[in-house]
């Protein structure tokens, strides 16, 4: 059994097959997804997915992208969202200064009262982080205020997560595992020269959950198409690969890293 941690199944591109999608993923051995929430409006459409779809499940944030147009009623939501049993966490949450950089005063307060929420209810946190091409701020910047959240808070033992379509360096992946974190890898793990591998090459194998992003960043061979949650099987293959170890020791230990951290049925 392989678990898809991060798909945005309620993505228009997924309008006209959705069903068919959740059943090759079933197919390919893929009986959880887990939804990352966008906006409000994204996590109700996920909830609806929940109902339809056995093993799907959802989380609740405000994405970083949005935070510009976010109001206080649609964190207000996200805070009782939280307390709805189908949710699995916070998320996704983070920094992104790829494209805009005149709100990241905004990005970081949504940043630290997403990581306050995920403490006060024990809820795991999703994270994106997105910088300019070679540039590491936003990592810098996440460790910071993630590290000052924790240290601040009477709850901070309960901090935990994963940085989600993890990339970096060697000590940026220590820093997320010594931050009590999971790294989560897809696609970009088969492109040639990502240097993902070489990223994660020093992480045990039970802090890795596995992922799609899909309709993102899909995996070899199919880079540049449509992604979906079949394809995380793709991901454990390669992982499978580069580790030198056979694809049923991926499948099962990143499969119970995401039950134990998400709290999914065995």
């Amino acid at each position: 059994m392989l678990v898809d941690t991060h798909c945005h199944l309620y993505h228009a591109r997924f309008d006209e097959d959705r069903d068919a999608v959740v059943e090759r993923a079933r197919a390919a051995g893929v009986e959880r997804i887990l939804l990352p929430a966008i906006d409000v409006a994204s996590i109700h459409a996920a909830l609806a997915l929940c109902a339809r779809h056995e093993g799907v499940y959802p989380m609740v944030a405000i994405h970083p992208s949005e935070t510009a147009h976010a109001t206080e009623a649609d964190y207000e939501t996200v805070v009782a969202l939280c307390d709805d049993p189908r949710v699995v966490a916070v998320g996704e949450t983070g920094l992104d200064y790829y494209w805009d950089r005149s709100f990241d005063d905004r990005q970081h307060d949504l940043l630290r009262r997403h990581a306050r929420l995920a403490m006060e209810k024990d809820l795991p946190l999703v994270l994106h982080n997105r910088d300019k091409q070679g540039a590491t701020e936003s990592s810098g910047d996440l460790l910071r205020l993630l590290r000052e959240e924790r240290d601040a808070s009477s709850r901070g033992d309960r901090l935990r997560g994963v940085f989600h379509c993890f990339g970096g360096t060697p000590a940026f992946a220590q820093a997320v595992l010594d931050l009590g974190f999971h790294v989560g890898i897809g696609g970009t793990l088969t492109y040639k020269n990502s240097g993902v591998a070489d990223a994660i090459a020093g992480v045990s194998l039970d802090r890795i959950v596995l992922e799609t992003d899909a309709p993102f960043l899909a995996p070899a061979p199919f880079r540049g198409k449509r992604n979906e949650p079949a394809h995380v099987r793709l991901v454990a293959e390669a992982m499978a690969a580069v580790r030198g170890l056979s694809f049923e020791e991926v499948a099962q230990t990143t499969t119970a890293n995401a039950v134990r951290l998400f709290g999914l049925p065995a």
